[in-house]
């Protein structure tokens, strides 16, 4: 059997990190999606808005280097949720449980930040700064032979 769902969307809101009782970390936000289809009406696209939760260091992860409005690719199982309500009505939740979330856009082409946002200065593919290289390693010589 297979549950294997890959989305691509913009941050709705603040990824909220939350730990479990036994210090576990997780983190739940939502993605806006556009469907590749518009309306029969209008023909203006949809737009879905999936819950989406992650935990351990996949939820550090996102806490830390996702905000508001910044595009991610979530890569993940779909779950369906049982819970009752306050008035002890049934009720049923679908959200993605997250295995992995990539950068879809880089710090040049994302979303202006929300009011008061700590803007793009986070590292993402393609403009990463690497670390320096620490003075116990050295460059490896290279004698034009290949090992293989």
């Amino acid at each position: 059997m297979l549950n294997h769902i890959v989305l691509m969307g913009r941050l709705t809101r603040d990824p909220e990190l939350r730990r479990t009782q036994s210090g576990v970390a997780v983190a739940s936000f939502s993605l806006a999606v556009d469907r590749d289809f518009g309306s029969r009406d209008s023909g203006e696209k949809q737009t879905d808005f999936i819950d989406i939760v992650a935990w351990r260091n996949t939820a550090e992860f996102v806490s830390k280097y996702f905000t508001k409005g910044r595009m991610a690719v979530v890569s993940g199982r779909l779950q369906i949720r049982d819970w009752t309500d306050r008035e002890g009505g049934k009720r049923r939740s679908a959200e993605v449980v997250a295995d992995n979330v990539y950068f879809g856009d880089s710090k040049r082409d994302g979303a202006a930040p929300a009011q008061g946002g700590s803007g793009y200065d986070r590292p993402s593919y393609g403009n990463y700064d690497a670390p320096a290289i620490s003075a116990d390693f050295s460059e490896a010589e290279d004698d034009g032979e290949l090992p293989f």
